[in-house]
């Protein structure tokens, strides 16, 4: 058997002396393994790095195989992705998103989620919102989509400002106003709401809003913790977006 497709580089793993697993997310067949025959060469090394996006060529006896990959690179972003901590835990965090799907079911709308969110892993203010949509879809994908549409209790479309954590609805103000302590907040940006750009605050709340998601409906009916590539790559938004890193003096 052989096929053709275009992926991003998630995970690899040695194999052997020379060869390396490659776990890609392709365009055509969701997450699949492959072995790279000399992958660990100081050729292929830079070409190998999550986050790099490739064209592929698997070939394997029977569908059901590992199989082989052959790999040529089409756009190298590792080595950006390695300046920024949001760069550095937000490739590990999709990789880590990504192994919740079912190996080789395919996921196009997600495909194109994570090329968009490579893009932008280096500008925390923009890929911070970029990751808090893609957890939403993910939900969605594995069948615990949220509703943000409309008010659970009144039916409103505006003035959406919470998320009941048992239906996982939106919640209007005033419906919400006497439960707000058992609320979740409905951050502006998630709600079609503008006002500039994102703050420190609106994304803790984001995250906290999927995280609890992920708790609830992924993480713990599969006997898994939350991985903690989530908690740096929001440690590595939040430092950005309150601007506590230090400034590039050019040494």
């Amino acid at each position: 058997m052989e096929w053709r497709d275009h992926g991003i580089i998630i995970g690899t793993r040695k194999h052997g002396e020379t060869s390396l697993i490659l776990e890609v997310m392709t365009e055509m067949r969701g997450r699949h393994l492959g072995l790279v025959r000399g992958g660990r060469s100081r050729r292929m090394q830079p070409v190998l790095q999550p986050g790099n996006a490739v064209d592929l060529i698997w070939r394997a006896r029977l569908e059901e195989h590992l199989g082989t990959y052959q790999v040529e690179p089409v756009s190298l972003m590792a080595a950006r992705l390695m300046e920024h901590p949001a760069g550095i835990y937000g490739i590990q965090l999709l990789g880590c998103h990504l192994r919740l799907l079912p190996e080789r079911d395919r996921h196009s709308e997600l495909y194109g989620a994570i090329k968009v969110i490579i893009e932008h892993l280096a500008e925390p203010a923009i890929a911070g919102p970029l990751m808090v949509r893609f957890e939403l879809r993910l939900l969605e994908e594995l069948g615990f989509g949220l509703d943000l549409a409309s008010c659970a209790g009144t039916g409103r479309t505006d003035e959406l400002v919470y998320v009941s954590p048992k239906s996982g609805r939106a919640v209007s103000r005033e419906a919400g106003e006497p439960y707000r302590d058992r609320m979740l907040a409905l951050p502006d940006f998630l709600a079609g709401r503008t006002g500039g750009d994102v703050d420190a605050e609106t994304m803790d709340q984001a995250f906290r809003l999927t995280g609890y998601f992920l708790e609830r409906h992924i993480y713990g009916p599969r006997g898994l913790k939350e991985p903690g590539e989530r908690a740096g790559f929001a440690a590595a938004v939040r430092r950005a977006l309150m601007k506590e890193e230090p400034a590039d003096d050019g040494h």
